[in-house]
């Protein structure tokens, strides 16, 4: 990487941090790109020479997000599911991984979590249920109106647990959240 890639790259983060640290106090519609460029410490036309307008700046977050989730999982094809067993996802081999993300961006999750709109959550969950959880509850329940009630029962009590320790700051040890999502789902090793 040249330094001018390392360069653009430093910016572009400051100018994300920003606009995360900005949407914590105020709507998206209510943040100037002035209030950005002062709070990240660069020029506005380096804005500029980044982004056409907020909104890119935004998308960019989400795509930065969306990176950083898949790049903390230790295993390279962590959702390939081909039988029963694979189709268990809340094992330590997942559940860690990304509950060390949630605490590590527990600033933008929260951000997310309170302003889902903004962060298409429900794009961003809708891939997760057809590419992963679909797949593999369909491995073990065969009755389509069934399976979709147990998969958003499922998927909403974890999320809501997941919420919850986001909410209360993390102050959970990563482990023992572990168990505790284990024990809430009747989970038995």
């Amino acid at each position: 990487m040249k330094k001018n890639d390392s360069k653009y790259f430093y910016t572009a983060q400051l100018m994300d941090q920003a606009l995360l640290s900005l949407l914590e106090k105020k709507d998206l519609e209510f943040i100037t790109i002035t209030e950005i460029t002062k709070k990240a410490g660069v020029n506005r036309s380096t804005f500029y020479l980044h982004y056409d307008n907020i909104y890119e700046l935004l998308e960019e977050c989400i795509e930065n997000a969306d990176k950083k989730f898949l790049n903390s999982f230790a295993v390279k094809t962590p959702f390939e599911i081909k039988t029963k067993d694979d189709a268990f996802l809340l094992t330590e081999e997942y559940l860690i991984p990304y509950l060390n993300f949630c605490k590590e961006n527990k600033r933008l999750l929260k951000l997310a979590h309170q302003k889902p709109q903004l962060f298409q959550n429900k794009k961003a969950y809708q891939k997760m249920y057809d590419r992963i959880f679909y797949p593999a509850i369909s491995q073990f329940v065969k009755e389509e109106p069934q399976k979709i009630y147990m998969l958003e029962y499922f998927t909403q009590g974890v999320v809501g647990i997941i919420n919850k320790w986001i909410d209360l700051d993390c102050e959970t040890e990563v482990d023992e959240l572990v168990q505790i999502i284990k024990n809430c789902i009747g989970y038995v090793q």
